[in-house]
């Protein structure tokens, strides 16, 4: 583990001194060269995710795939928003808008008497080790997860949002980040404010991420695996994944008068055990289509492209909040 660690500092390091440090120089960003290197870790984190992705998932898929892809195009445009977020655009964004306003709030809060907190501390010589505090991060973060993708499913302004992810009919390991940008955004803050309320360490916070991305890239891979019965309630499966987005199931519920409502099924991000503890869990075997219910019903256009799909988003958005009528 520490032969790794140290290895990717080295590359992190030489790829900060040999190209972002002079680029941080020449835009008059000599003021954040932290946040550059950190910048530089991020964008090292996604190339080596996307090797993973190409050497280990791509060959699973095409061993054991759940269906053929008849639309290519889709699958070129869930392509184009890994590379956008995994190589490090679309923090970028958050590094020039949202990163500063963050750190001037935490600055304020300290200021203000409010210490560092570390949520390992609240169990002294148990989770000193690296590796104990960094499941219990995991675990907190995978339970915020959990909340946060129900709340994607059960408020109606946030699922305007979140359609974007499930109108993909053709699910494939590029599948995860496709996202309404918005609907980023907001996952993304909540996720800065939690760590920076709970002390986390930037490395283990960089290290949950990375994991939960490389994990949530198998669940949406094209695949059919299952995990058994009993691994199915250890870790998310592709399997127990796509029923999540399997057409008027994964995103769908009956409310008391048997009237469809938002709702569904198997939100977990990791760990399958917040469905069960909270009743949301469905380990039928079946691997069923995927995407929205009036998408073949009435034959919805959630958009063919990443513009298109950004646009349509905000109209949705803006209709469920009340500001537009569109549908």
């Amino acid at each position: 583990m520490d032969a790794l660690t140290d290895l990717f500092a080295a590359a992190q390091e030489g790829l900060f001194e040999t190209v972002f440090q002079p680029l941080a120089f020449a835009w008059g960003l000599a003021s954040r060269l932290e946040d550059v290197y950190d910048a530089t870790g991020w964008l090292l984190i996604g190339l080596l995710q996307i090797a993973v992705m190409l050497a280990v998932i791509g060959p699973l898929q095409r061993w054991r795939p759940v269906e053929s892809i008849t639309d290519r195009a889709t699958v070129r445009t869930d392509v184009l928003y890994t590379l956008i977020h995994r190589l490090g655009f679309f923090r970028l964004c958050l590094f020039f808008s949202v990163d500063p306003l963050m750190d001037e709030l935490m600055g304020h809060l300290r200021t203000a008497g409010f210490g560092t907190f570390h949520l390992e501390d609240l169990w002294p010589g148990v989770t000193d080790g690296p590796i104990l505090s960094f499941v219990l991060y995991l675990v907190l973060f995978d339970f915020v997860n959990y909340w946060l993708h129900r709340a994607q499913h059960q408020w109606n302004w946030w699922w305007a949002l979140h359609a974007v992810h499930h109108s993909q009919r053709h699910m494939t390991q590029w599948s995860d980040n496709r996202n309404h940008l918005l609907d980023d955004l907001l996952r993304a803050v909540i996720w800065v404010v939690v760590a920076q309320l709970v002390g986390i360490a930037p490395s283990q916070f960089v290290a949950v991420v990375a994991l939960t991305q490389l994990s949530e890239n198998f669940q949406h891979a094209n695949l059919r695996l299952s995990f058994g019965q009993i691994g199915e309630r250890v870790w998310v499966s592709p399997r127990f994944h796509r029923l999540h987005h399997a057409i008027g199931l994964g995103h769908e519920s009956l409310n008391s008068k048997g009237q469809t409502v938002l709702g569904g099924h198997n939100f977990g991000v990791l760990l399958p055990c917040w469905d069960m503890l909270f009743g949301t869990a469905n380990f039928d075997t079946r691997f069923e289509a995927t995407g929205i219910r009036d998408q073949v019903t009435e034959g919805r256009d959630y958009g063919k492209g990443f513009l298109n799909q950004q646009i349509l988003g905000i109209k949705r958005f803006l209709s469920a909040l009340g500001l537009t009528s569109h549908t």
